[in-house]
């Protein structure tokens, strides 16, 4: 697999295979995400649950597979021998873009896994249609923590059943790691937000928002160094 990451891609640039899925799928993606936003503007309820629960449950999981061959795909570290620019644009443009672009990478999958349980937790259905509840809509400490507690117990058993069958891996490890992480974030996300907007309705879609404008300039700013890296300044990747 990885070597087919590797191959040319299939845009005609210097890209490898790899840069291209990773650029397609996040046009995909944001594509999908503008038409739910639309669709959650126009209250058409049950196209904007589906729509957007599929298209992230598929982004995160597409991503997180996809770092085990290539780790962050057009924004891999290889940029120090792959950028064919000067030190200088390296240094003030490029590095500053694709920093941008990593914290927006982990902002974004955080805000994906949050929306989705939010998405679930705020929702009512009145006379068969999908709307967004009016009401408090909060959690304890405690759920919080016998929620994690449980996960974590089902990680270790994951993780040690793969040690026993296929050995110790540490890019494995780091991925179990990395979900918890992740879980642990998102539950931080969520006990101090729901201080903000106590009311489930009016906190998804506030975030909602925020979400939207984060993927959107996730999307710019990975087009960006992708384009520096494989169309305006090749190095010699590809």
């Amino acid at each position: 697999m990885f070597e087919f990451l590797r191959q040319p891609g299939f845009f005609g640039t210097h890209a490898t295979m790899g840069a291209d899925l990773s650029q397609l799928m996040a046009t995909l993606f944001t594509g999908l995400f503008i038409i739910g936003w639309l669709q959650a503007k126009q209250h058409r309820g049950h196209h904007h649950h589906w729509l957007m629960l599929g298209g992230m449950v598929t982004m995160v999981g597409f991503f997180t597979a996809y770092y085990l061959f290539r780790q962050l795909g057009v924004l891999a570290f290889e940029g120090k021998e792959g950028f064919g620019g000067s030190q200088a644009l390296y240094d003030y443009v490029f590095i500053p873009v694709l920093t941008i672009h990593i914290i927006l990478v982990i902002i974004g999958l955080v805000m994906a896994v949050y929306m989705i349980v939010l998405g679930f937790r705020s929702q009512q259905f009145l006379s068969g249609a999908r709307v967004l509840s009016v009401a408090r809509l909060q959690t304890s400490w405690k759920k919080v923590s016998l929620i994690f507690a449980a996960l974590l117990a089902v990680v270790m058993l994951l993780f040690g059943a793969r040690v026993m069958s296929a050995g110790f891996s540490m890019r494995k490890l780091e991925v179990y790691i990395g979900f918890l992480t992740l879980v642990a974030i998102v539950f931080a996300v969520e006990m101090g937000i729901q201080r903000i907007w106590p009311d489930g309705g009016q906190r998804h879609r506030a975030l909602g928002r925020f979400t939207m404008i984060v993927y959107c300039i996730l999307f710019l700013t990975g087009t960006f160094t992708y384009a520096m890296l494989y169309i305006l300044y090749p190095g010699k990747i590809g």
